[in-house]
Formats: structure tokens, C-alpha cells, sequence
């Protein structure tokens, strides 16, 4: 019997680290410290460790991360957040929710990263922040993006909930972990992420002292001192019991990353030679991690192929069917971001996980080979 193909497998992963997991899960359900319990701070330490940053501030998922971001800038409403709109919702969510301004900007064809030259156009005298979304598994080209912030006054919140663990390349060769470049870099660990807890959670990364205390008691009702509120703040934190599995996996993230490169590897061999489709492209100046492997799709069949890969018992996604200009949430009916829109008519992206095997992905792209046969 064929083994069903999943778009994410998180139960095959499970049953790999089963003992470790649950041994960390005993450990906090024997203790009974299920709020602010030790493995949140081993964690955060293990995880600023990894990444390479200063501090790491946990909250409760990628959404809040990125609101307690905003928030502790202290930006008055009406200011300007430039984001792309080639993204999920969550980028621009927060800015409107806090009455600032979303502006949205279109992307790179190639890598559907936003980049300096679309940054650049919508700088006005109200622009106070930039937030750059590594999509998919790579980063944004962050070099002019902060050579830009800085003569322009901006800070820059990295949107990193795709691509924890890939790693940007600057000029003069050095290298840091996407989630660190910026002034603060959010990330998510929602259970399909590379780094995926069995619930939800997210972090906040910051080299700078002062912003890492902001952070902290924006995301602690504000307070530094108990019953003492300094600021208007929310309550997000990250749960012991998820801590304790992020521990464990974070132990493991490194052959995460590793094997979707793998399986990427594997689709470029197969599919190489299709007519009708493009490969997701790979930067020279970041490591992709494949958070998504997406496709291109050609000539409007993007829909006929996603039925088709149905019809074979093949799941498939597409992020994103509306850029966030065409949603009615924020509409803006006179912009025109070409590429942004020309993305989200023909993208459909493939199952990719760490469970994926040669053998599956044999058989997805036999389906799409046999769809642009007929």
C-alpha cells in the first residue's frame, strides 16, 4: 500500500525524537511549572546561542512577536510600516491593529523577497519602520536594506517566521542568521514551521539592551515590576510544555534545514526539465531552507495542476491566492504591484517536510509531469 503524502508530515517527525519529547513533557508536568518554567529559559538561552543573538525574548506566537515588536518602537498612529504584500496577513495585521499605516510593496519575481528597489520608492516623511519577509526559506537581501534604514532614520523588524535557521551572506563575507540583521528579527513556531512547537509560540531576537526591556514588558502588561505598569502592554508568553519540546527540536533543527535541502534537491532533479513550470530560485547571498517549495506555474494552468495533483491523492498549497492590496481588509484599488499580483495567480507550492522520501516525491512529480503531458 503507497504511504499517504502529506503536505506535512509532523507525526513521522514526532515518532523520531517520541522519547525525547515526551521524557521533556514529564519533566514539566511532574514539576507542574507550566508558566515561566526552567526549559523557557534554557530554550531562549539555547536559541540565542544558535542564532546569534544578544537576547531572545519568547511570547506566545509570530503574530504577537511581531504587534510586541511594533509596540515597543513606540510609533504613534498614522506613522508608515513599509511591508510587502506578497506575504501572509500577520505582516500588515499588526501595523493596521495598532493604527499605523501598512504600506505595501511589491517583490522580486525571482525570489519573492521584497528588496531595496520597491523599499525605496515608498519612503515618504510619515516612514517609520521597514519589515523585510524572508518567505519561504531565504533571506531578504539585508545589506541595502539597512544601509538604507539607517540614513533614513527607519528601524527594521525582520519578519523570520519562514526561515529560522537559514543564514545571510553580507559583501565582505560574513554571515548572520536571518532573524538577526535588523534592529529586531520575529519569529513563529507554529507546529509546520521548520522549528514547529505542538501548539503555539513565537520569539522575539534583539541585540540592543534597551529594546530587549521594552520588549520584555510590552509583552508582561507593560510591567517590569509586579503591579507596577509602565506602559500599555499585552500578556504573550511561551508556555513551559512547548519551551520543553522546542528544546528538544532545536537539538535537531540542523538536520530539519539539512533535510529539506535534500528533498528540494531531490524536486530539482525530477522537475528540471518540465516545460510550463519554474523552480523556486535560490539567492546567491542566503542559504534557503525550503520552508516551501514553490512553484511557478505557466500560461493560467496553476488551478487545472492543483486539481490535478488532487486527483492523484497529492496535496498541494498556494501562499498566497490574494496579495494583501486585493484583500478586502486592506484594499488599495489604485495600486499596482505587478509582480505581487502575477505571483499569487500562478504559484502552487509542493508538500515539503523533513519525512519527505525519494519514493513520494517520485510520485508527485510523475503527477505533475503527467498534467503537462496532455
Amino acid at each position: 500500500m503507497l504511504q499517504r503524502i502529506q503536505m506535512v508530515d509532523l507525526h513521522g517527525q514526532y515518532m523520531k525524537i517520541k522519547a525525547e519529547v515526551d521524557a521533556a513533557i514529564a519533566e514539566v508536568i511532574d514539576s507542574s511549572a507550566f508558566i515561566n518554567g526552567p526549559a523557557v529559559g534554557r530554550f531562549t538561552s539555547a536559541l540565542a546561542q544558535y542564532a546569534g543573538a544578544a537576547y531572545v525574548i519568547p511570547c506566545g506566537n509570530g503574530t504577537d512577536a511581531l504587534q510586541i515588536s511594533l509596540m515597543a518602537l513606540g510609533l504613534r498612529p498614522g506613522d508608515e510600516v513599509i511591508v510587502p504584500a506578497f506575504t501572509y496577513v500577520a505582516s500588515a495585521e499588526v501595523i493596521a491593529l495598532l493604527g499605523l499605516v501598512p504600506v505595501m510593496v511589491d517583490v522580486d519575481r525571482d525570489t519573492f523577497n521584497t528588496d531595496i528597489r520597491f523599499i525605496e520608492k515608498a519612503l515618504t516623511p510619515r516612514t517609520r519602520a521597514i519589515i523585510p519577509v524572508h518567505l519561504f526559506g531565504q533571506s531578504c537581501d539585508m545589506a541595502p536594506i539597512m544601509e538604507f534604514a539607517q540614513a533614513h532614520g527607519l528601524y527594521v523588524i525582520e519578519d523570520n517566521a519562514q526561515s529560522l535557521g537559514a543564514v545571510y551572506r553580507f559583501r565582505d563575507g560574513s554571515c548572520r542568521h536571518t532573524g538577526t540583521i535588523g534592529h529586531i528579527g520575529c519569529t513563529s513556531f507554529f507546529p509546520s514551521k521548520n522549528l514547529g512547537c505542538y501548539g503555539d509560540g513565537g520569539a522575539v531576537f534583539t541585540d540592543d539592551p534597551e529594546l530587549a526591556g521594552r520588549i520584555r514588558m510590552t509583552a508582561n502588561h507593560g510591567q517590569q515590576v509586579k503591579y507596577h505598569h509602565d506602559v500599555v502592554g499585552c500578556n504573550s508568553r511561551l508556555d513551559t510544555i512547548q519551551a520543553a519540546v522546542l528544546e528538544v527540536k532545536l537539538r535537531h533543527l540542523g538536520e530539519y534545514c539539512q533535510a529539506r535541502q535534500e528533498a528540494a534537491a531531490r524536486y530539482r532533479e525530477m522537475l528540471g526539465d518540465v516545460d510550463g513550470i519554474e523552480l523556486p530560485a535560490e539567492s546567491a547571498y542566503s542559504t534557503h531552507v525550503y520552508h516551501q517549495f514553490t512553484l511557478k506555474v505557466a500560461d493560467g494552468r496553476r488551478d487545472a495542476l492543483k486539481e490535478h495533483l488532487a486527483s492523484c491523492g497529492i496535496p498541494s498549497m498556494i501562499y498566497y491566492p490574494l496579495p494583501l492590496h486585493r484583500q478586502k481588509a486592506y484594499l488599495k484599488p489604485d495600486l499596482s504591484l505587478p509582480v505581487s499580483e502575477y505571483l499569487a495567480s500562478g504559484v502552487l507550492s509542493l508538500p515539503m517536510h523533513t519525512e519527505l522520501d525519494s519514493g513520494m516525491q517520485e510520485r508527485i512529480a510523475g503527477a505533475v509531469k503527467e498534467f503537462f503531458r496532455k
